[in-house]
């Protein structure tokens, strides 16, 4: 199952969904925190303490867009598509489209076998595409429509990968193909104004968690019409003030990772329902799936979404102990 699922599980479920949705979005922090200026760094011991010896206001808040680059170095492709492996070894290829079909799907094969599909537009620009996978045998595969009416394609381009990426956090700090901003995006300035005063990277996730849930309402009349191949984009979601579950986790994502804080875009199910969230990586502790508060002994689960309309004792009844969230896909 992939995002077109995601698009007919939103409109299969629609209410049901609604409510789900008000329940589950993008994953974030909710945390108290200390100083350090490094980077993805935070202000927990091993055991999951603060460091009550730190001081407020020490971390730069200056953002850190990173850019993908197609050097040129590594190509691939045909008449109708380049794939630019150059930068593999930062967790991303680049694809250039320049056909004329109307419908094309670009397929990710990961080294576990998981397959991620995107929808592919012609365009004279190069599209991001991660590779969350790790180390291994990527497999990239373009496919074009050759029967809309039986959703029937033909492969038009395949192309196999070595990767051997040399910072495991790389693919969760670039902009990409559903995390997509630039040094000029106004997330990226708002995510720096959240984060001036902060006195660590759990300031920021909290400040950046705050806004979100206060600012941000979910887009049921979107939720019923999503179309086929919607992508979000997170200073729309930003400028418009709502947005579905996947809007959430772009916009939250973006800003996150503008600020040095690897941020996992996640998809998978919420119950049976297909969802996106967020997750985050904090030093001592490491990939934070879900878990966005901290009351100076226990981590535990809320949901942004939920905590936005609804009281912190009824999202954790719903949350639980986290079984409730299946990850499939990450961006």
């Amino acid at each position: 199952m992939h995002f077109y699922n995601f698009i007919r599980s939103i409109r299969r479920c629609r209410n049901r969904c609604f409510l789900l949705c008000l329940s589950v979005l993008c994953i974030a922090f909710l945390l108290a925190g200390c100083a350090s200026p490094d980077s993805h760094s935070s202000d927990t011991d091993a055991s999951g303490q603060t460091n009550p010896s730190a001081g407020t206001g020490t971390r730069d808040a200056m953002p850190q867009v990173l850019v993908p680059q197609a050097d040129g170095a590594v190509t691939y492709g045909n008449d109708i598509v380049s794939l630019d492996a150059s930068r593999t070894s930062d967790g991303y290829v680049m694809l250039r489209y320049t056909g004329t079909n109307e419908k094309v799907k670009l397929q990710v094969a990961l080294p576990d076998g998981t397959e991620y599909t995107y929808p592919v537009t012609a365009s004279d620009d190069y599209s991001v595409y991660p590779l969350p996978g790790g180390n291994g045998f990527y497999k990239v595969t373009l496919l074009e429509s050759v029967s809309v009416e039986n959703n029937l394609y033909a492969i038009s381009f395949t192309q196999d990968l070595d990767v051997q990426i040399n910072d495991e956090f790389s693919p969760f700090l670039y902009p990409n193909f559903y995390v997509n901003f630039t040094q000029d995006s106004a997330c990226v300035a708002k995510g720096e104004s959240l984060a001036e005063d902060c006195s660590s990277d759990l300031d920021v996730i909290t400040n950046i968690y705050n806004f979100v849930i206060k600012n941000v309402t979910y887009d049921q009349e979107k939720a019923d019409s999503v179309p086929y191949g919607y992508v979000p984009v997170p200073d729309d979601t930003l400028a418009s003030g709502k947005g579905i579950c996947f809007d959430y986790a772009s916009l939250m994502s973006a800003m996150l990772r503008s600020q040095r804080i690897p941020t996992r875009l996640e998809v998978g199910y919420s119950g049976d329902v297909y969802h996106a969230w967020i997750s985050c990586y904090v030093d001592k502790v490491g990939w934070v799936d879900g878990i966005i508060q901290f009351d100076g002994k226990h981590w535990s689960l809320i949901d942004p979404t939920l905590a936005a309309s609804n009281s912190a004792e009824n999202v954790k009844k719903y949350i639980g102990d986290g079984s409730n969230y299946t990850t499939k896909y990450t961006y």
